[in-house]
């Protein structure tokens, strides 16, 4: 089983609820785009984890969707917290 770093984890973790919130929101890829000055791709390479965007880049997003970055990773460190312990074998 492969081992996963907190970083890569929290990454994941703040991926999905990026793409969480802009479903919540019933918001295209095309639409955050547009409100945060970036390319779609750019939106979608980040939801789907095939890029690590930059501080400006996230800072982009959240801001399209009226969201705290630091609520963001707040709640991606929670849930790395749970899916750590749930991956751990000597607990």
């Amino acid at each position: 089983m492969a081992q996963y770093s907190t970083q890569q984890i929290i990454a994941s973790q703040v991926a999905g609820i990026l793409r969480a919130e802009r479903q919540r929101r019933h918001l295209s890829l095309s639409e955050v785009a547009a409100r945060a000055g970036i390319s779609y791709q750019m939106v979608s390479y980040v939801e789907r984890e095939l890029r690590s965007p930059t501080l400006d880049t996230l800072l982009r997003i959240t801001g399209a969707l009226q969201i705290s970055l630091a609520n963001v990773i707040k709640r991606a460190e929670t849930a790395s917290r749970v899916k750590g312990k749930a991956n751990c074998c000597s607990c």
